[in-house]
């Protein structure tokens, strides 16, 4: 499988959209990557990866606009 390189921004509006049940602080999180323009520290990164598969979301759904996939 390719690296993908996933929009932060549209993984955590989808989160936000399941009306999963979260945290407030995930909620919070997920809240500002929404809108965060600036790329992701390290550590943002693996914690959105863990909310990502935490809800099933389907990676290929949230591939960064022109981002490859196999």
């Amino acid at each position: 499988m390719a690296d993908l390189t996933i929009d932060h921004r549209k993984a955590a509006r989808c989160i936000l959209g399941t009306g999963a049940n979260l945290t407030e602080k995930e909620g919070q999180f997920l809240g500002g990557m929404a809108f965060r323009s600036e790329p992701l520290t390290e550590r943002q990164a693996r914690w959105l990866d863990i909310l990502v598969k935490r809800h099933g979301l389907p990676e290929w759904n949230l591939l960064a606009e022109g981002g490859e996939h196999e």
